[in-house]
């Protein structure tokens, strides 16, 4: 293989520029601060999301205990925070949200322009008491109650008739738009269906009238058959660094059967589906120093539920490049990692 090459993503049409001779191996990506482990503190009086300090945020939304199969089998930081409070996990709307769901969702002209009030609605997942932990050093049970908690969001906001597209992500760490340590999550809820969306599903849909095929299953099959990128796997869900990867150490969880909408996730496929985020970001953890990083849930915004051609899966995207000039004049990522070699990296012992 050339020393530099050119790749194409499959799923958005995009091109992505591989430059290894710009100097970074796998290791050089590693985080070389030294502060980047939990500070141990397991409260913070100035933090919004700590124990006692409710008064700070919005009332709840929603509040789940400890996934209960797994609390007599583990022994974890979480379990100690659960025997003082009720609660695992809690939901309050943004204190300071990009979208409401008091405004009007009805589209409105301005001479040649189109706007609509800023409709929608914007939830914080806080996920434990505690103020140290995070999803690759959790429990699985806390894990687990996690990813309960993204569901059972999903599908209330969801049943709302006005909502066209849910979108959960986390960002981790400074770099990835983190404002607060406390581990959190988030949740936005849109009238709209952004172009970004919409041109995912349009290449999905060119694939499958081209192919017959939905193409992230032929992804998955191929990924399987030729696993030089794969990072993890289990029953329900795989892991791997795509061949067209745009950062370094970008990674994808996707469910091995084919699924467009997130919201008809099993119980055993969560479960399985926290497994392995938890593995694949313990193994960011370890490998590359608690790196910053973000991830998002891709799913199908409403109608397109049921279409053959969509699947649903997550994204994780560490924060260790910045995009320059040329990725912002063009559109094309300069990624200085090779897929195979992050992946080689991230399951070495």
């Amino acid at each position: 293989m050339p020393d530099s090459h050119i790749r194409l993503n499959k799923v958005t049409r995009e091109w992505v520029i591989y430059a290894p001779s710009r100097g970074k191996r796998p290791q050089d990506f590693q985080n070389q601060q030294t502060d980047r482990a939990p500070h141990q503190m397991e409260h913070d009086p100035h933090c919004p999301f700590c124990l006692g300090n409710e008064q700070e945020i919005e009332p709840s939304l929603l509040e789940l205990p400890l996934c209960s199969h797994l609390v007599q089998s583990q022994n974890s930081p979480d379990l100690d925070s659960c025997d003082r409070v009720k609660w695992q996990t809690r939901v309050v709307l943004n204190k300071f949200p990009a979208l409401t769901p008091t405004e009007d969702a009805h589209r409105s002209r301005e001479g040649i322009y189109l706007s609509l009030p800023g409709y929608g609605q914007h939830e914080i997942v806080i996920e434990s008491p505690s103020h140290t932990q995070t999803i690759a050093t959790m429990s699985l049970a806390a894990v687990e109650t996690v990813i309960e908690t993204y569901h059972q969001r999903y599908l209330a906001l969801m049943d709302d008739p006005q909502n066209m597209m849910v979108i959960i992500f986390r960002n981790h760490g400074k770099a990835a738009g983190a404002s607060l340590r406390h581990p959190h999550s988030q949740i936005i809820a849109t009238g709209i269906v952004t172009h970004h969306r919409r041109s995912q599903e349009d290449e999905a849909q060119r694939y499958f009238d081209e192919w017959g095929s939905c193409v992230y299953c032929d992804i998955l099959n191929y990924e399987q058959q030729n696993p030089q990128r794969l990072i993890a796997e289990n029953r329900s869900f795989l892991a791997f660094v795509p061949f067209a990867a745009e950062v370094p150490f970008e990674i994808w969880i996707m469910p091995i059967q084919h699924q467009p909408d997130f919201g008809c996730i099993s119980a055993q496929e969560k479960r399985d589906f926290a497994a392995i985020l938890k593995t694949v970001l313990g193994r960011l953890y370890k490998k590359l120093n608690n790196p910053d990083y973000n991830y998002v849930i891709d799913t199908a915004a409403r109608f397109k539920a049921d279409e053959p051609q969509l699947h649903w899966y997550c994204r994780i995207r560490p924060r260790l490049t910045t995009s320059a000039g040329f990725e912002i004049g063009s559109g094309i990522s300069i990624n200085p990692s090779l897929p195979e070699a992050d992946a080689a990296f991230l399951n070495a012992p």
